[in-house]
């Protein structure tokens, strides 16, 4: 069974002038790899990875190209040109992805970006995205634990932060007041879990978290001090901004280090920051 816009392994069957044919087996007959694709070493009987999808004239037709997405995944994709059915987004291959105006949360703009969810048309069998990817989003319980790191695409900005699809099937939130870095729609980045909510939503927070973060972080404040006159002129009252802006951390894992330190009498706290003890 072949899988139409995913990566599938077919056998070489026949070498012509347009390409490479390959055996889709019963359902889908010979599939056609280009020539510009072919490479010499490519022999009838070898086996290829290819991707598949539909070419101009919607004839099925292999790649050894990689898009930024397959169907099944979320990706964030450029508008490269509309016409009055709809938006053509480009994801890597020489077909640019289509997206109907009835698949879009607000009319599309050449050149602009959008996170879009890839699928085969149930009516039509054509790849296409949509931009309605909240009906793809997964609602069960996510099988995390606080602290796990998962694989995150920012998804869009809100009054609160941002959403971000998590490991490309659950919805997540950052939270402005733990963002230090500049984000916007489409980064891919590393987050981690800080707690599921009863609606099955994901609180993320960017910084590790646990225990051994917190050691970690705490060892490297100490480091700190011993190598700046045994003082850090940052405490409790100070801005989340400038501790992240000095040691990369939210202001949380700042005090639980600090914390951390005080207990094991290592400084001490006032008004003006923290010290080694003498």
């Amino acid at each position: 069974m072949i899988n139409l816009g995913d990566y599938n392994t077919l056998p070489i069957v026949k070498h012509t002038e347009q390409g490479l044919y390959l055996d889709g087996g019963v359902e889908a007959g010979e599939i056609l790899l280009p020539r510009r694709y072919v490479t010499r070493d490519m022999r009838v009987g070898d086996t290829l990875d290819v991707f598949l999808y539909l070419d101009q004239d919607e004839r099925l037709v292999a790649t050894t190209e990689h898009p930024y997405a397959k169907v099944g995944e979320f990706a964030c994709l450029e508008v490269a040109w509309i016409n009055k059915y709809g938006a053509f987004m480009k994801w890597g291959l020489l077909k640019d992805l289509f997206c109907p105006f009835r698949e879009q949360k607000q009319r599309m703009e050449q050149g602009k970006s959008y996170v879009v969810y890839i699928k085969v048309d149930d009516e039509s069998y054509r790849l296409m995205a949509t931009a309605k990817v909240e009906k793809y989003l997964a609602d069960d319980r996510p099988p995390y634990k606080h602290g796990d790191a998962v694989d995150c695409l920012i998804w869009q900005k809100t009054d609160l932060g941002f959403k971000a699809i998590v490991d490309n099937r659950y919805q997540g939130q950052l939270y402005d007041n733990q963002i230090f870095r500049q984000l916007r729609t489409g980064n891919r980045l590393t987050a981690y879990i800080d707690h599921i909510r009863q609606d099955n939503k994901i609180d993320l927070t960017l910084q590790p978290t646990g225990q051994q973060h917190t050691l970690d972080f705490a060892e490297t404040l100490l480091r700190y001090l011993y190598e700046n006159d045994g003082r850090c002129d940052l405490g409790d009252k100070s801005p989340a901004e400038l501790i992240y802006d000095r040691f990369k951390v939210s202001k949380k894992a700042y005090k639980r280090a600090v914390g951390d330190l005080y207990k094991r009498h290592l400084i001490t706290i006032g008004d003006e920051g923290i010290r080694l003890v003498n």
